[in-house]
């Protein structure tokens, strides 16, 4: 099976991405998570990205806030699905690492989850990983079974609540 590289711009990201780290766990998908910057180790998170493939890697998750460029950068550098979780914080919330994370040129696409969804990130990589494993695919449509059942469940218990 594919990793998953998981990287963050900084260790104050750590507290969001463990979120992904445990998703992925529970799927039984390996990964590593790592530090590096777009901006103060660029050639470091190029020199990763470009040999993401020939390491195993299948998805790479990039956690970053305020200028978020770390996506962008990462996928610059490698033809895998960059997925861009951006974090909140900074002067605008989060606002600017959303923009930066979905704003790119035509032919470096990143896929972007909501602000701090580190759990929505795995899931998609887990996703994308599951084209080409039958076992995965088969995992994650018995979750959502499960899913389905839980809101049924509520529903019914809504719904009985209301005619009591």
């Amino acid at each position: 099976m594919k990793k998953v590289a998981i990287i963050m711009g900084s260790d104050s990201d750590w507290p969001v991405v463990q979120g992904a780290c445990s998703q992925l766990k529970e799927w039984g998908v390996p990964y590593e998570a790592r530090i590096m910057s777009a901006h103060r180790t660029p050639a470091q998170a190029a020199e990763f990205a470009g040999s993401a493939r020939k390491n195993g890697f299948g998805v790479i998750i990039c956690a970053a806030g305020m200028a978020a460029h770390l996506a962008g950068a990462v996928a610059a550098n490698t033809t895998l699905p960059v997925i861009g979780i951006p974090m909140r914080g900074g002067a605008l919330d989060g606002l600017d690492a959303l923009l930066s994370t979905v704003q790119m040129p035509s032919g470096v696409p990143v896929a972007a989850v909501t602000l701090n969804g580190a759990k929505n990130a795995a899931i998609l990589a887990v996703q994308i990983l599951a084209v080409s494993d039958e076992a995965l695919a088969a995992k994650l449509d018995a979750a959502r079974e499960d899913m389905a059942a839980q809101i049924a469940e509520k529903d019914a218990r809504l719904q009985a609540e209301l005619d009591g």
